[in-house]
């Protein structure tokens, strides 16, 4: 996405000090208080939030489960947008493995609610395991190594990205759509802690669904936003399709294109053979199946 300017202030905020000259000199202690109040808040770094407020129980023809749902959202700072998934146990306890696998030493202390054998829809016991859980979520989130791993941003994506290709690849593209916007907005909660590159491909498969629906205008916009960090982080494989995208839906849309043609003519020559000749929606589609 594009980056902003971050605006010059009269006030040196940004190392929690106030300008010692007559502006400042001027204000009332209570004016001089909330200004003080105004840097801790923008200081106060941002967590991470879990919450499970509810569960519900699902039944199918051979099996019945319990899924349990969890809002992700942001301290520090008014977080509006709250994003929810559903989860099972055996969710959390796959999870919980491939941490094991890498992490064993660091979550000696961490330890995922146990397995019921009986009694797994009882509502007293549903409802202590939801808490649990909950619990379990805040303690993995406090362990740093965790929290950067690729496991903990899968564990909240994953499956809703893959279910979103799936509709994408059915021709679904409104549903495929709203789900990869869920996706997004999750990733852009864990992105302080991730790779810069974990939106690209969500960010991609947006662009394919907004051109597939003719959404022209937002389809490039989204295409456009995403191609900076494709070349800053050297993302390859997105870079030429992403790019005849651009190219496109720029004729398309009467916009000036001869510099990205110009890019994506260098970048054949320069990587003959060694860059992918798939499409952007092929690519997107490859990339959870």
């Amino acid at each position: 996405m594009a980056e902003q300017q971050p605006v010059k202030s009269t006030n040196n905020w940004d190392t929690g000090e106030l300008d010692e000259g007559p502006a400042s000199s001027n204000l009332t202690t209570n004016e001089l208080q909330q200004n003080l109040r105004v840097v801790k808040q923008r200081d106060r770094p941002v967590k991470l939030l879990f919450e499970i407020p509810s569960t519900r129980i699902i039944e199918q023809t051979l099996s019945k489960y319990v899924v349990y749902q969890i809002v992700i959202m942001r301290s520090g700072s008014y977080d509006s947008r709250h994003v929810s998934i559903e989860r099972r146990y055996s969710d959390f306890a796959n999870f919980h493995h491939k941490l094991l696998e890498e992490f064993c030493e660091e979550l000696e202390e961490v330890v995922l609610p146990r397995k019921l054998l009986t009694g797994n829809f009882d509502p007293e016991r549903v409802s202590a395991r939801r808490l649990g859980l909950q619990d379990y979520l805040a303690k993995l989130y406090a362990v740093r190594c965790v929290r950067y791993s690729h496991h903990f941003a899968e564990f909240f994506t994953d499956p809703e990205q893959r279910r979103a290709h799936c509709l994408l690849r059915a021709g679904q593209f409104r549903p495929a759509q709203e789900l990869l916007q869920s996706v997004l907005d999750l990733q852009e909660k864990l992105g302080p802690w991730q790779s810069p590159v974990l939106p690209v491909p969500t960010l991609c498969a947006l662009a394919v669904c907004h051109r597939d629906m003719e959404e022209l205008e937002e389809a490039f916009s989204m295409a456009y936003n995403v191609l900076p960090p494709v070349r800053r982080y050297g993302v390859r494989h997105y870079r030429a399709p992403l790019l005849e995208l651009l190219v496109d839906l720029g004729y398309r849309l009467g916009r000036p294109v001869a510099q990205l043609q110009e890019e994506l003519t260098r970048l054949r020559e320069a990587e003959r053979g060694l860059v992918s000749s798939s499409s952007l929606k092929e690519l997107v589609v490859q990339e959870f199946t």
